[in-house]
């Protein structure tokens, strides 16, 4: 049986067509390695991504790891990662070419996708697919509501520590993109997640079509293996593991013809007029 088109249909030539060539070339150009860090298990860290530049996640040789990712405007973080309208124009599981969009009334890439070694991973037998906009952050108010535990760093906690020293705030921390996370939705059409089939090596890589800041959160339920919720939870400390984030300067004939995005423009008033 066929499925209905999707909803969100654009024209020929919009800003949804990407162009293959340019970012194809990026993925495998020359580059400068300008910084690289590791984030440890169950913390978080933020840091700029300048426009015109890639940012590389990996992971360790320790093994598999969820991480939780967030993306702001760098000089305003009102614009920031949607992850619902992402899904909406891209899908609900990002790979290769996929936008990550921002919030209105900006509406523009923040970044594009230009690497996924688990691209080739598709659907397996029980719907699962990888790096998932599904789902959120796990957090402490909800670990508090289903377990009747306080536990201070789950992601939107490790995400809170994470911006402070940027300004930030919790009111900032916003749906995530989880990276190298297995989900679905099952026969229930209730969220699943299954452990993460990333090996070391693996790494997912995006280009930032504007100054960024992103913060990432090395999730406490490591690779997913481990429930964390229901009888048969435990803590998973022992399948948590860090993840390596690098950034790259492409060199700069890689980047001829290439603009920042710009926001769509709608010249209306949303129905609104003046009293004059």
């Amino acid at each position: 049986m066929g499925f209905p088109p999707a909803a969100y249909q654009p024209r020929p030539g919009s800003v949804l067509d990407v162009d293959r060539a340019f970012y194809g070339r990026l993925a495998g150009g020359g580059r400068d390695l300008v910084e690289e860090f590791v984030v440890p298990i169950r913390s978080g860290r933020a840091w700029p991504v300048p426009a015109g530049h890639l940012c590389r996640l990996v992971i360790t040789p320790a093994g598999p790891q969820v991480g939780d990712l967030n993306i702001w405007n760098r000089h305003n973080p009102r614009e920031r990662l949607w992850a619902a309208r992402t899904r909406q124009l891209q899908s609900a599981h990002v790979s290769t070419y996929d936008r990550l969009w921002s919030n209105l009334p900006y509406l523009r890439p923040l970044v594009t996708i230009t690497n996924d070694t688990l691209a080739s991973y598709g659907v397996d037998a029980d719907g699962g697919r990888v790096h998932d906009l599904l789902g959120s952050r796990c957090d402490p108010y909800v670990n508090r509501m289903l377990s009747d535990e306080d536990f201070d760093f789950h992601c939107h906690s490790n995400l809170v520590r994470a911006v402070l020293p940027f300004g930030l705030t919790e009111f900032d921390v916003h749906d995530v993109l989880n990276v190298f996370q297995c989900t679905g939705l099952n026969e229930e059409d209730k969220y699943f997640m299954k452990p993460s089939p990333a090996r070391p090596g693996d790494f997912f890589e995006f280009f930032a079509e504007l100054d960024l800041l992103c913060a990432l959160s090395t999730c406490p339920g490591g690779d997913l293996s481990i429930p964390l919720w229901g009888p048969d939870a435990r803590d998973p400390l022992e399948v948590c593991r860090p993840i390596a984030v690098e950034v790259y300067r492409p060199d700069e004939e890689l980047l001829s013809g290439w603009q920042p995005p710009k926001s769509p423009r709608y010249q209306g008033m949303h129905g609104l007029r003046s009293e004059s």
